[in-house]
């Protein structure tokens, strides 16, 4: 059904008193505004755009999308929008204004609404010597983040974020209000943690927090030239070090940009970058044999955990890219050596990123109570990003794609949250985990009104 009927225009009226004038419909002021995503080239046009203060005008809006035939696509940042298409039966319902932050110190846990981004609680829980399991963008919302499973920082010693979460408020297809706990709902509390946006709209989430008050974090920047050097000895370095350590191998092109810090600017690199939480001094001893391979930068140094929210060095402002991804099994030498071949000095390789992320560990361990994804599967996940720039559009996908069938031999699955192309929500999980998700989407979603990024039980 088209948006333009003169029936949804009344309707949308009706809608627009209930949501306090927050509705948008293309050619009117804010539209455009408002479906932008973080990649640009994304091109979203839903039928209408709803930005709702709460759950009960979330409610209202799943009721009114399903009366006119419409489908819901939640989103915050507009990261990962491109599996979703243009959206043109759809209501995108931008959670932007919902963004409270409650923080409970002593019970060491924070209460978000699905509009907050880990900007809004890294910092604060940092100054009160705690820490969240947040991932390497400090713009990234915490709903999405979390309900794809979420691994950060910390992910080798206490997992994904999705089994730190304790409670989950979330408005179903018929328009209900649910406060998913393990008590309370336990299934749809299981489906939502690791298994998307599927199964309805969350509104808020409560997770635990860490007592950190100092880790020790930073990048070693190496000559591009010496990548297969760094590689290979970071590769091996990751056999040896303890679950406290949390690492990247990274290939890194800065584009020529102004926003780009000028001693980097331009430049292209091979980088460590990690995040220890032990002792210093223990932390000194363990990095201490890829210091002395001589880097160029070594920015290493003791931080509260607000320090590491940008270690990662991911740009803030939207821009346009495509991505591969991959989960990895144990590697060899060979295939450190097939992606130096793939993206590295002598490559020609324009990508602006192509890095390995140690995983292992407890991402490799399910976790007691876990939701739909209780750990990752392989050692390592590979993701590279390219920029696609006026003119390098061909290219970029070649090196994109020379890069995966690099490391193809060695893939071991994929890990949701990194997965920016059409694919199965299915194809994510073991066949009875699969089918345990199709399942709840039945339940709580029979008609499917939902329209999340990788689609569980389509129809």
């Amino acid at each position: 059904m088209s948006i333009d009927t003169t029936r949804t225009r009344r309707s949308l009226a009706a809608l627009r008193a209930q949501v306090g004038g927050d509705v948008h419909i293309p050619g009117e002021p804010g539209y455009d505004a408002e479906r932008t995503g973080f990649n640009i080239t994304v091109d979203q046009r839903p039928a209408a755009i709803v930005v709702p203060r709460h759950a009960k005008e979330v409610a209202a809006t799943m009721r009114f999308a399903a009366a006119e035939g419409l489908r819901v696509a939640p989103q915050r940042t507009g990261h990962n929008a491109a599996p979703m298409g243009p959206l043109e039966d759809s209501i995108l319902l931008k959670t932007t204004a919902m963004d409270r932050v409650s923080i409970d110190a002593p019970a060491r846990r924070a209460r978000v609404g699905a509009g907050a981004r880990w900007e809004d609680v890294v910092p604060a829980a940092s100054e009160l010597g705690l820490a969240a399991l947040h991932g390497s963008t400090p713009d990234v919302s915490i709903a999405g983040y979390s309900l794809g499973g979420g691994m950060g920082w910390y992910a080798r010693k206490h997992g994904l974020a999705a089994n730190r979460v304790r409670a989950i408020e979330v408005v179903t297809a018929d328009g209900e209000i649910h406060s998913a706990t393990p008590d309370t709902d336990p299934e749809l509390f299981w489906a939502l943690r690791g298994g998307g946006g599927n199964f309805g709209v969350v509104t808020a989430l409560e997770f635990d927090l860490l007592p950190i008050e100092s880790v020790f974090a930073g990048v070693l920047f190496f000559p591009f030239e010496r990548a297969s050097e760094v590689l290979h000895a970071w590769h091996e370095w990751t056999a040896r070090v303890p679950d406290e350590v949390t690492s990247v191998g990274r290939l890194l092109q800065f584009p020529p940009l102004p926003e780009v810090p000028e001693p980097v600017r331009g430049k292209s690199f091979a980088v460590v970058e990690a995040v220890f939480i032990c002792g210093q001094e223990e932390a000194e001893m363990l990095l201490e044999p890829l210091r002395q391979l001589g880097p160029a930068i070594d920015t290493f140094m003791p931080m509260p955990p607000a320090g590491i929210a940008e270690l990662h060095m991911d740009p803030r402002d939207p821009m346009p890219y495509d991505t591969t991804h991959a989960l990895l099994g144990e590697l060899p030498g060979e295939a450190i050596d097939a992606l130096v071949e793939a993206a590295g000095p002598e490559s020609g390789s324009a990508l602006v990123s192509v890095e390995l992320r140690h995983t292992g560990g407890a991402l490799g361990r399910e976790a007691e109570g876990a939701g739909a994804v209780a750990s990752l599967p392989g050692e390592f996940a590979m993701f590279g990003v390219g920029a696609l720039m006026p003119g390098l559009e061909t290219k970029t996908e070649e090196d994109l794609s020379r890069v995966a069938a690099a490391l193809r031999p060695y893939e071991a699955g994929h890990y949701l949250n990194f997965v920016e192309s059409r694919t199965d929500g299915a194809s994510f999980f073991p066949p009875a985990v699969a089918g345990r998700l199709e399942a709840a989407r039945d339940t709580y979603d029979p008609d499917r009104l939902m329209q999340a990024n990788h689609e569980i039980g389509a129809r």
